[in-house]
């Protein structure tokens, strides 16, 4: 798997860079395989990946239906933090980041993992307690969670308003200084590097339009390149899930799509060595390697599968960033982009067998996709091979919502936009 290393980098400058392996092969499908993991994004890779490192799984098929990357692993805020207040999503997000903090080496693939800390930004004192509460909660379970006062986040981040007359008095913040940002294409070429090299197949361009039933069993799918069948099928397709399923003959499941945008600006000098979020809206910020500013807010509010957004979440995002850094008013956007989310009835991931025989279902990650990627793969993988959840995801299954246990971080009941 070390194929890149000083020396190789050295060796290749000299030859004109000729010699490089491409990332992953281009192979046509076969008519079966173990197991077919449907999505080619993080989640997807992630698990194909794990299947074969962590159970001896290789025969692998991951289908993609564009290019892999094209969905919401390329578009996201690349934040990744394991700051959560319910034991169950602060064990799964923790074990991500475990994961996060040796995955470039893992992969032999720098993922630009920086570590450079997560500050939530307190405005009243009744947030700050509840910030505090969360806070002890995460330093219960092992996780790393300080309270910072007004006067450290006047040092850490010395662009940001935090005078007596700000339209947002600052308080004080939560940071946890494990928490940081990732690369989000390196992350989706560095585990289908691994896949490949593993001998997953990894497969684009491939549509899935059906799937296969032997009786009630689900026994392969029927893509835009032909049958092919396989013991298990993963679902692992992010806000197209409901698409999906309902190819699966699943009409009803409990969640949404919706379009979630981001932005990013010009380049400038280094400005912010965090991730930043305000308490009196949602929206988040970091700085990328090459200055410009990445950040996002809010869903928009209606049911999409577009992969943009509306204008009045672009002013509200602006609004809510000049009320924290009045000095940016005249720096320029430079793009935008949007992703389509599923939003579960509660705001947690679902990663779990069936509902039918054969099937495996990975979906409801809402805002949280990108930073769960390793976790999400690794316990998928783990239920795939095993036909039964790991410890760390037991808690996700799809029935909970029918059962009455729901996982509701934010407090904000069975209202997917919300979360």
């Amino acid at each position: 798997m070390a194929e890149y290393s000083a020396f190789s980098l050295l060796k290749n400058a000299l030859t004109g860079n000729k010699d490089w392996k491409p990332a992953w092969r281009k192979p046509d499908p076969k008519a079966s395989y173990d197991v077919i993991v449907i999505g080619g994004g993080g989640h997807g890779l992630s698990t194909a990946y794990y299947l074969a490192k962590e159970h001896g799984i290789t025969n692998v098929a991951v289908l993609e239906k564009g290019w892999l990357g094209s969905g919401n692993v390329g578009r996201n805020t690349t934040a990744v933090r394991s700051n959560y207040l319910l034991p169950a999503n602060t064990r799964f997000y923790e074990h991500s980041m475990k994961l996060w903090e040796n995955l470039s080496h893992d992969l032999n693939y720098n993922v630009m993992f920086s570590q450079r800390g997560c500050l939530n930004l307190a405005h009243t004192p009744a947030q700050l307690d509840d910030f505090a509460r969360r806070g002890n909660a995460m330093r219960h379970l092992g996780v790393d969670a300080e309270l910072m006062t007004t006067a450290e986040i006047a040092r850490l981040v010395p662009a940001l308003d935090v005078s007596a007359t700000a339209r947002f008095p600052i308080v004080g913040g939560l940071m946890q200084r494990r928490a940081g940002t990732a690369r989000h294409d390196a992350v989706a070429w560095g585990y289908a590097r691994g896949a490949d090299r593993r001998g997953v197949d990894i497969i684009e361009n491939c549509e899935v339009t059906g799937f296969l039933r032997d009786g009630d069993r689900i026994s392969g799918v029927s893509t835009s390149r032909g049958e092919i069948r396989a013991r298990k099928v993963a679902v692992a397709v992010a806000g197209s899930t409901g698409q999906v399923m309902r190819l699966a003959g699943i009409d009803t499941m409990p969640i949404e799509s919706h379009v979630l945008q981001a932005f990013v600006t010009e380049s400038l000098k280094p400005f912010i060595n965090t991730v930043l979020t305000f308490g009196m809206g949602h929206f988040y910020m970091s700085q990328s390697d090459k200055g410009g500013l990445v950040y996002g807010g809010d869903l928009d509010g209606y049911n999409s599968y577009a992969q943009r957004g509306s204008l009045p979440v672009v002013d509200e995002v602006m609004s809510e960033m000049l009320a924290l850094f009045p000095a940016l008013a005249r720096v320029r956007m430079l793009r935008s982009w949007g992703g389509v989310c599923d939003m579960s009835m509660d705001g947690s991931p679902i990663i779990t067998i069936g509902p039918l025989p054969g099937m495996y279902l990975n979906c409801g990650w809402c805002y949280g996709g990108f930073k769960a990627t390793p976790a999400s793969g690794w316990c998928f993988a783990w239920t795939i091979a095993k036909d039964e959840p790991h410890d760390i995801n037991a808690p996700f299954t799809l029935d909970r919502f029918h059962r009455g246990l729901v996982i509701d971080d934010k407090g904000q009941g069975a209202t997917p936009r919300l979360h």
